[in-house]
C-alpha cells in the first residue's frame, strides 16, 4: 500500500525542502504502478563491500568542504519544488525562470513533481537505506533532527526531482541543454556535500529521474503541457542576476 503523500512532503520539510503553494492538486502523469523504480534500480551497497567503502570515502573528504563557496551552494541547494529549482536552474537556462511569467513552465513541473513523489517514496521505502551521517558527528550544511534521521536515503529524492527537472528544461531549451545538465548534476551532488546522502544515493536519484522522464515522454498529458510550456518560453524573457551567476559558478562542483 502506498504511504500518504503527505508522509514524504514531511520528510521533504526536515531535509529543508519547501512545500508547494496549495493550489488544486493534479494528479500525476503517470498512473500508479506505471513506473516501478524498486525494481529498476539496483540495490544500493552491502555494508562491508567496495561500493561502501567508496561512498565512506567521499564523504569524508566532502566534509572539509564546511565554510567553501562549494559548501555555501549546497546550502542554497536545500530548498526544493518548483519556484526554487527554476531560480536555481536560471542561470543555467540563460534566462530568468520566474513562475509568475511562466505559468504553462511552473504547472508542468509541479505535476511532474507528483510524479517524482510516487517515483521516490516507494523506492525509499523498499531499501530502507540509512543516511550517511548516522553513527558519526561530521558537518552538515543542515540541522541534525529525528525527522531527518528516521528518513531513509536510497535514491536521493532532491537529486531526482534535480535530474528529472533538468531534463525536461533541456528538451524544452536544447541550446542551453550542456549548461541546464550540468546545473542538475551540480544539484543533486550538493546532498552529498551537505552530508546527507551517500554518493551512490546521489547517483541512484539521477537513474530515477532518467526512467522517470523516459516514462512521462510516452504520456499524452505530458507532451501536450510540454509543448504548452515551449510555446511560453518562445516569448521574451529577462536575464538571470549576473552577479548570483558569477557566484553560481565560481562555487566549484566536486571533482
Amino acid at each position: 500500500m502506498r504511504a500518504p503523500l503527505a508522509a514524504f512532503v514531511l520528510v521533504l520539510a526536515a531535509t529543508g525542502a519547501t512545500a508547494e503553494p496549495a493550489r488544486p492538486a493534479r494528479p500525476p502523469y503517470l498512473a500508479a504502478g506505471a513506473l516501478d523504480t524498486a525494481a529498476v534500480l539496483p540495490p544500493p551497497p552491502r555494508p562491508g563491500s567496495a561500493a561502501q567503502t567508496a561512498d565512506a570515502a567521499i564523504y569524508a573528504s566532502t566534509r572539509a568542504l564546511a565554510g567553501t563557496p562549494r559548501w555555501q551552494l549546497a546550502i542554497a541547494d536545500v530548498p526544493s519544488g518548483v519556484p526554487r529549482l527554476l531560480d536555481d536552474f536560471s542561470c543555467a537556462a540563460g534566462r530568468r525562470l520566474d513562475p509568475a511569467r511562466l505559468p504553462a513552465l511552473t504547472e508542468l513541473l509541479a505535476r511532474t513533481r507528483r510524479d517524482v513523489v510516487e517515483a521516490v517514496r516507494d523506492a525509499k521505502a523498499h531499501f530502507a537505506r540509512g543516511r550517511s551521517h548516522l553513527g558519526n558527528d561530521a558537518a552538515l550544511c543542515v540541522e541534525r533532527s529525528e525527522a531527518l534521521d528516521r528518513s531513509f536515503a536510497y535514491p536521493s529524492g532532491h537529486a531526482t526531482e534535480g535530474w528529472t527537472f533538468g531534463l525536461v528544461l533541456a528538451a524544452l531549451i536544447p541550446e542551453r541543454a550542456t549548461a541546464i545538465l550540468r546545473r542538475g548534476r551540480i544539484y543533486g551532488e550538493s546532498r552529498i556535500v551537505c552530508g546527507v546522502h551517500w554518493a551512490s544515493d546521489v547517483e541512484a536519484g539521477r537513474s530515477t529521474g532518467a526512467a522517470l522522464f523516459a516514462a512521462l515522454v510516452g504520456n499524452p498529458a505530458f507532451r501536450a503541457d510540454l509543448e504548452r510550456a515551449r510555446a511560453e518560453l518562445a516569448g521574451p524573457a529577462d536575464a538571470p542576476d549576473a552577479a548570483a551567476c558569477a557566484a553560481e559558478e565560481a562555487a566549484s562542483p566536486l571533482p
